[in-house]
């Protein structure tokens, strides 16, 4: 399917204040977050690193700021004030680099995160979470009419636990998960998902919801889950981080596959998928 063909990924390099948001190792989140971007390069994709920015702490994970879709960016809405300055960073990339047009939020409460967005070819699920709240949803359906979209809840999260981040300082949790760090694809209508509790909630909300009836690939790990499907390769965690899943991945996945190391950054993201943005630009953009 066309829509796992990309030709461009946005990344952004690690930023010394990393370390103000958990243990993380500097230095072994560098290598990964490199080693990374060289397997992106290495897929065919032309890649548009950014320079790291001091001033926020999270800017490597990419994912969190846009949601890109049939040449289209919903320019996102974190919930933190220090992500402020990447959202700038970001539209910037995509419309004078890129040239992909851009939908703006109009609602000035809506929350959305990019990792809250699974988008499966044929329709979208919209995790409510700390992250996003209904009124993100909105804007997602808003951007895409052409596709289903449908909220999903997110353990405990949604409304009640957005209201309150929103009254006080947001700070990032480490039970609180964005969707697609519990369900990702793994390839064409292949649904990857954690065989943990949580993920397997959110599994069967998606199911009672869903427009097509997806495959599953379970993952005995719940932090195999999040994976990245580019290209016709599927990348997923190293042996080292997930023995187990990695046979399951050996034993059902067709594809070429390959497996990074992600531990350090993983700490404080949803894994794989946060520290790129992947971008299919059009090879003719008519001016709007």
């Amino acid at each position: 399917m066309s829509i796992y063909r990309y030709t461009h990924a946005v990344v952004c390099r690690i930023p010394l204040s990393l370390r103000t948001r958990g243990e993380v190792t500097l230095d072994e989140a560098r290598k990964q977050h490199e080693t990374f971007v060289r397997l992106l390069r290495d897929l065919g994709l032309d890649v548009v690193e950014l320079p790291p920015d001091e001033n926020s702490p999270l800017c490597a994970f990419v994912e969190d700021i846009s949601v890109v879709c049939n040449g289209i960016a919903l320019i996102a809405r974190p919930n933190e004030p220090s992500r402020t300055k990447e959202i700038e960073t970001i539209r910037a990339v995509l419309k004078k680099e890129l040239d992909i047009p851009l939908v703006e939020i109009a609602d000035q409460n809506a929350r959305l995160d990019g990792g809250d967005v699974l988008f499966t070819g044929r329709e979208f699920f919209v995790g409510l979470s700390q992250f996003t709240n209904e009124a993100g949803a909105r804007a997602v359906a808003a951007a895409f009419p052409e596709y289903p979209c449908v909220p999903i809840k997110v353990g405990d999260g949604g409304e009640e636990v957005i209201v309150e981040t929103l009254t006080s300082a947001p700070l990032q949790v480490a039970e609180s998960k964005r969707l697609k760090a519990l369900v990702s694809m793994a390839g064409p209508d292949v649904i990857c998902v954690g065989a943990g509790k949580e993920s397997q909630e959110v599994l069967k909300r998606i199911e009672r919801e869903a427009t097509y009836t997806y495959q599953t690939l379970t993952v005995p790990e719940d932090a195999a889950a999040n994976v990245v499907y580019v290209n016709g390769t599927l990348i997923h965690r190293h042996e080292a981080e997930i023995p187990d899943s990695c046979k399951v991945f050996a034993d059902k996945v067709e594809f070429p596959t390959k497996s990074l190391q992600i531990s350090e950054l993983a700490k404080v993201s949803s894994g794989l998928s946060s520290c790129c943005l992947l971008v299919r630009r059009p090879r003719h953009i008519l001016s709007i």
